[in-house]
């Protein structure tokens, strides 16, 4: 069977993997999505923040080309699906380091949240009525209340944080364009390979004195595995059996997931205002309304 894009049509899952329903892997995404990260601002300790993006990008790259074999369904993709790769292995190039460069200035409980403040306002724009625009004010207000708490002392950070927003919003976007293809995995796998090449030349400088440290470099591995393999994978076949209204909705638990992480791994307890800032960005993703053409089934 062929798509109208001219993939090839394969089953995303085995039938054991389809039993499973999305929403558990949505919940397998949002924990692993700032486990690794956490994992991450670990390792930054030793090796630098770039660095450590691009064993992150690096090492999943190297696992999607073993599992997958990517390369193999590119040459069977028409020029215009090529295109939105290219432009997912861009995106997921600038929005990992975007994300570590904040991370490590900012708590991770704080980048969590402002993570998604570009979904609500491009919903905003496509839906104009009550409902978003109630969802605009929460998640405005959560973040004036973060960045009055914390942009004197780490305003470069928070650049950082807005960046990875709008780099989040063009990735949900060009998931979801693969992900109802049949073969999003399998394109995901090429676009995470685009990514390593986009990375490389500005970030394994970085990543150089982790070749002499077996355990450094397993760690990075590792991060790479948690953040880059498992919740991407997960998106997918998530993704491929909700629609992006749905999906978008269940965003709205990720700021939380990431509050706790930051509190068992790094041990960064939010203030009492921290948390208003959150919870309000939270119920801004909760109550926004995505636009008609965004929707699909």
């Amino acid at each position: 069977m062929t798509t109208p894009s001219g993939i090839e049509s394969r089953r995303p899952a085995s039938a054991v993997t389809e039993r499973v329903p999305a929403p558990a892997y949505f919940g397998v995404s949002a924990i692993f999505h700032y486990l690794g990260p956490a994992f991450a601002v670990l390792l930054f300790a030793s090796v630098d923040v770039l660095g450590v993006a691009w064993l992150r990008i690096a090492s999943a790259a190297v696992v999607f080309a073993v599992w997958r074999r990517p390369w193999r369904l590119v040459r069977r993709l028409d020029p215009g699906q090529r295109w939105v790769l290219l432009g997912l292995g861009v995106v997921l190039a600038a929005m990992n380091a975007t994300f570590y460069l904040a991370i490590d200035q900012v708590p991770l409980a704080t980048v969590g949240a402002i993570e998604f403040l570009g979904t609500i306002v491009l919903a905003t724009i496509g839906v104009r009525n009550v409902r978003n625009a109630l969802a605009l004010v929460l998640a405005v207000g959560g973040v004036v209340a973060l960045t009055d708490l914390q942009l004197a002392g780490a305003w470069f950070g928070f650049a950082f944080a807005f960046a990875n927003c709008a780099l989040f919003v063009l990735y949900v976007v060009l998931s979801h364009r693969i992900a109802n293809t049949g073969a999003g995995i399998d394109q995901l796998g090429a676009a995470m390979l685009i990514a390593a090449v986009v990375a490389t030349p500005f970030c394994l400088g970085a990543a150089a004195p982790v070749f002499t440290s077996p355990a450094a470099l397993l760690a990075g591995v590792g991060v790479g595995i948690c953040s880059s393999v498992i919740p991407y994978v997960t998106d997918q076949l998530a993704m491929a059996r909700l629609p992006r209204e749905t999906f978008a909705l269940m965003l709205s638990i990720l700021p939380a997931v990431a509050t706790v992480i930051g509190i068992v791994v790094l041990t960064q307890v939010p203030t009492i205002g921290e948390l208003t800032g959150i919870a309000l960005i939270a119920a801004g993703v909760a109550v926004h309304q995505e636009p008609p053409e965004n929707k699909e089934n």
